[in-house]
């Protein structure tokens, strides 16, 4: 993940550039490798860069079959320009595709950088506002157009990356973007969560949806019949664009069924191209010290394969819990079966305390699920990226797309699952979106999430929903365990364990130890009275918290962020059940299953 500011249309952009510089230094943990700013006009566009992908410099990495040796000086570093300097670009995110988008160009364009971010200019100039349609990837970026003075600005269609736009009523005519809310607020008194699939125009001053896929209006339920096999091939796929790295990478892996698959699916595709590249070397096409061939890019090719990625001695994976949790006791047994390096954190219940109100601050909300899943990912990330890795493979997504949270059980009928399941998508950037991103970005480390592939999204939410639903018969998320479950082909290498692919949903702030939930409560009771949840604050209005939890955290948000913020905050709410308390395990079907066990 990088970081992103820019201004549109300032009225003295001179004089205003060190404050600039100062608002992007506040996400520089997002890009610690490097900072860029370019003043255009009335326009600035400032960005703190985390290379992953065209990192610049010769490297060495392996492509295809085909030897040639490349090299190219050039890096990433932004904001990129085209040829003149009419254009210019700030990006955070990853294009998958980008490979394929260079080659099919419909007019020549002289590329600067490696860098997989790039092509986004060549698409405006042929597509303009249409340009984000042809992206495959995650993404939010701010191009200004010098000639026609005109800014657009674009998120990725879920919202995997955090954007936000801000206006100031002091200054009326100009336009403020960045990556998160603590670069907007000092100078914007207006600030929105920038929708995702959306793009903005100045000349038009507007926002529009450029992502409309078939599954988008919730009240159409699909009747697609279920290919597992199809499912099963596409979220591998999803999973081997997501390899395109020319840096070290990892898996997190908290031994649940969703971060299980993806790991398992990373270790299978590492294998078999540490197969290519030692078959390559023993036949002599290549010297080991010469593995770099192709067109010196990374990313997936015409067969979408994944061409270029960088080789670690073995495959690393990640988890965390408190001592005995239940995700690190599945997450090693998980390991050790996939034959993955595994590195396991534990943290107490003091460290989780003690990190709060930092995990707020990178956070950017008071919401209870998402704040006591993001300690644990928090605490977890600044290990891994203090063992040199910069990015990771995440679960995500998947009990959205599945309806795999234990409250669907009280899901009435299909129509209905699959309304809440097209709901819950459509709001991943205020919830498990912005949790992955930001407490991994707050250490410079990038999450890149699978399921949330718009080819396997397309694929998966128009699966009719009765095969979805949840009976007796069948755990949440059955027909993701099927398509994966190999039992019924004892030739087949198995992709997980048994008694993991049908291990019960752990939602994450379960799984890493029952304590950390039950520690929060309490301490909420040490710094809430009763007296304060008779009195909240009158600049919350109506968004008044139902807890002693949700209250304290509702008061450490407003230690770093002005009340104008909140309306950027979403709270995570179940459906079909009575309790107020988010956690899987306060729902009733959680304790029977154990019960029952």
């Amino acid at each position: 993940m990088c970081g992103i500011f820019a201004c549109h249309s300032h009225p003295d952009v001179v004089k205003f550039k060190p404050t600039a510089l100062k608002l992007s230094k506040a996400v520089r943990h997002r890009g610690p490798d490097w900072s860029g700013s370019v003043i255009s006009n009335n326009t600035i566009l400032c960005h703190e860069r985390l290379s992953i992908v065209g990192v610049g410099g010769s490297r060495s990495v392996y492509l295809s079959s085909r030897a040639t040796t490349h090299q190219k000086a050039e890096s990433g570093a932004q904001p990129l320009t085209n040829a003149d300097e009419s254009i210019i670009l700030a990006v955070n995110g990853e294009i998958y595709n980008h490979r394929l988008i260079r080659k099919h160009l419909k007019n020549p364009y002289h590329f600067k950088t490696t860098s997989d971010c790039e092509v986004i200019i060549p698409l405006y100039l042929e597509y303009g506002l249409d340009a984000p349609k042809y992206l495959d990837g995650m993404f939010s970026f701010v191009l200004y157009d010098k000639k026609l003075d005109r800014t657009i600005a674009a998120r990725d269609p879920i919202g995997i990356t955090t954007f936000y736009k801000g206006t100031s009523s002091s200054q009326p005519d100009a336009v403020y973007f960045a990556s998160e809310l603590k670069c907007l607020h000092p100078v914007c008194d207006n600030i929105e969560s920038f929708p995702p699939g959306h793009i903005y125009d100045s000349q038009t001053n507007e926002t529009t949806r450029y992502f409309h896929p078939s599954w988008w209006d919730e009240k159409k339920t699909p009747s697609t019949p279920l290919d597992l096999k199809a499912l099963r091939e596409s979220l591998e796929k999803s999973v081997r664009k997501r390899l395109m790295a020319e840096v070290p990478y990892g898996v997190l892996l908290s031994g649940g069924l969703d971060s299980s698959l993806v790991a398992s699916i990373a270790q299978r595709e590492s294998l078999r191209l540490k197969k290519l590249q030692d078959d390559a070397i023993a036949q002599g096409e290549v010297k080991e010290e010469d593995l770099d061939k192709g067109d010196g890019l990374v990313g997936i090719d015409d067969e979408n394969n994944i061409s270029t990625m960088t080789f670690l001695p073995q495959l690393n994976s990640f988890s965390i819990g408190l001592p005995g949790s239940p995700d690190n006791k599945a997450a090693l047994e998980v390991a050790k079966f996939l034959g993955t390096k595994h590195h396991v954190m534990t943290f107490t219940i003091e460290d989780g305390l003690n990190a709060l109100s930092d995990v707020i601050y990178h956070l950017e909300t008071y919401d209870v699920t998402t704040i006591r899943a993001s300690t644990p990912m928090y605490l977890l990330s600044r290990k891994i990226k203090a063992m040199g890795i910069k990015m990771v493979l995440s679960g995500e997504g998947s009990d959205e797309i599945f309806g795999g949270y234990l409250y669907f059980h009280g899901a009435p009928n299909k129509d209905e699952f699959h309304e809440e399941c097209v709901r819950r998508v459509k709001n991943l950037h205020l919830a498990d979106c912005l949790r992955a991103n930001k407490s991994t970005s707050a250490w410079g480390l990038e999450a890149r999430v699978p399921f949330l592939d718009k080819e396997f999204l397309e694929l998966s939410m128009n699966i009719d929903p009765q095969e979805k639903m949840i009976t007796k018969e069948k755990l949440e998320k059955y027909i993701l365990r099927k398509a994966f479950d190999t039992s019924d082909d004892p030739s087949a290498q198995p992709y997980l364990p048994e008694k993991i692919l049908w291990r019960q949903k752990e939602q994450f702030s379960d799984g890493v130890g029952y304590g950390w939930i039950d520690s929060l409560k309490d301490n909420a009771e040490l710094h809430v009275t009763d007296e304060m949840m008779k009195n909240p604050k009158p600049e919350w209005g109506n968004d008044i918290p139902d807890t002693k939890e949700a209250y304290w955290y509702r008061t450490m948000f407003d230690e770093h962020f002005p009340p104008s913020c909140a309306s950027t905050v979403m709270r995570w709410t179940p459906k079909w059940v009575k309790q107020t308390d988010p956690s899987g395990r306060a729902i009733a079907i959680h304790n029977e299953k154990y019960e029952d066990a």
